[in-house]
């Protein structure tokens, strides 16, 4: 099957059928202030989206300035959408984006870790050094700076909710992707250590694994990589951004208190650990 976004012309199940994300009810986020990382498009968007529908005001960060300005043009609430434009990867970048967006808001509830790449499609021995290391330093290296910026703030507050998009790669390690899988594999026990070692300090520290979500990442990477991932969900679908933004919501919420260190799969039956 050919992936084509959004199931366009598919007649396989759509979940749109039956619910509609956007109308659900919502949480309560009033008087929160969040963080997207790639927020400009993509599930990071959903998720900017679903905060703020919940009633938070939402900084998004990201490195494309021209979809960042597109974007927060679209979502049209000036009062409630910040941006800044930040390399995840430079450390100088993200520590200088921390405090523009702390000058801003005052206070930072909620980080949510959501940009990174998937890098080339190559067994490990034919990938570069270089192209092994962009992938280890955008997609763990960056969650760890946006933490190290955040994480005082939100000690000092007493509250914060840190929610980090990891992938069931990271679990199980999916071939001609190592430096992804790898990646995302370190994510998922930062995520265990960070929550622990914030455990009694009001900031609560998660992470989803999704298998597959339908975004333009999937144009970085092969039909064939991509009809291997497809087969290993039972469903038979991809997961859509809406379904992902809708569990992140929740973990960015005061609701979710007593659960810390945890990795959520998001897999269409793949995961079921």
């Amino acid at each position: 099957m050919k992936w084509r976004p959004n199931n366009e012309d598919d007649d396989q199940f759509n979940p749109f059928n039956f619910f509609n994300f956007h109308h659900m009810n919502q949480l309560d986020l009033k008087g929160r202030n969040g963080i997207v990382t790639g927020g400009a498009r993509g599930i990071g968007l959903a998720i900017a989206q679903r905060l703020l529908d919940s009633g938070a005001t939402v900084s998004l960060w990201d490195r494309d300035q021209s979809a960042l300005d597109g974007t927060a043009k679209s979502l049209g609430l000036k009062d409630r959408v910040h941006t800044a434009v930040v390399d995840i990867s430079n450390p100088d970048s993200v520590r200088n984006a921390a405090a523009v967006t702390l000058k801003h808001f005052g206070k930072v509830d909620i980080l949510v870790n959501n940009a990174g790449i998937a890098g080339v499609t190559k067994k490990l021995w034919e990938c570069t050094p270089a192209e092994w290391h962009e992938v280890l330093q955008v997609n763990l290296f960056g969650v760890f700076l946006c933490c190290h910026a955040m994480v005082p703030s939100m000690i000092a507050n007493g509250y914060g909710r840190i929610v980090n998009i990891a992938s069931i790669a990271g679990k199980e390690g999916n071939p001609n992707a190592s430096h992804y899988s790898a990646a995302k594999a370190g994510v998922i026990a930062l995520t265990k250590s960070l929550a622990k070692e914030v455990a009694r300090t009001g900031v609560i520290v998660n992470c989803i694994t999704p298998a597959v979500i339908e975004t333009d990442i999937l144009k970085q990477v092969t039909q064939e990589h991509i009809d291997y991932m497809l087969s290993k969900i039972p469903m038979g679908r991809f997961g859509l951004k809406e379904e992902a933004a809708a569990l992140v919501a929740w973990l960015c919420s005061g609701d979710c208190s007593f659960t810390t260190g945890a990795a959520f799969d998001l897999s269409g039956g793949r995961a079921t650990y």
